[in-house]
């Protein structure tokens, strides 16, 4: 099934956004599952840091991309590893890219949360598709799964 959403786009609006939701997440503000996602730029080496919101269930912990193949997740298939921050604490996180079939209820359990107002024109499938809709989606969202992770804090 071909996605007829939009290509992501970074528009000022959208920078602005991430700076102040990133700017509240930075001290333990804002939504539980939002976290500031650090990687290391696979080309640049500079590190890259942009707000994102986990999906956490019986099934595991992990991080979905509503906009695509973006520079996070690009950055992420090369290290397989990023920093996850909010407040005071730091979490050194280990990843794998999981299959269409692991991801289908992610991100259908994705979609099923209050920022899906922001990201849900992303998706063709809708919170009230069938599993099979978000099998689908996968190619278009990758989803990671948080296998190790070490938490600190400042």
């Amino acid at each position: 099934m071909g996605n007829d959403t939009n290509r992501f786009r970074m528009t000022k609006l959208r920078r602005t956004a991430n700076a102040v939701i990133g700017g509240l997440t930075k001290y333990g503000i804002g939504p539980s599952k939002t976290r500031l996602l650090t990687t290391r730029g696979r080309k640049s080496g500079f590190l890259r840091t942009i707000p994102v919101n986990l999906v956490e269930n019986e099934q595991g912990r992990f991080l979905v991309s509503p906009y695509g193949e973006v520079g996070w997740v690009r950055n992420i298939r090369e290290d397989g590893f990023a920093t996850l921050r909010r407040g005071g604490w730091i979490e050194l996180i280990s990843v794998v890219e999981v299959t269409a079939e692991r991801a289908a209820p992610v991100l259908k359990a994705y979609l099923d949360a209050p920022h899906a107002v922001i990201v849900g024109s992303s998706f063709a499938a809708k919170p009230d598709s069938p599993i099979e809709a978000f099998i689908d989606e996968a190619a278009a969202h990758p989803v990671f799964e948080i296998v190790r992770s070490a938490t600190i804090r400042l």
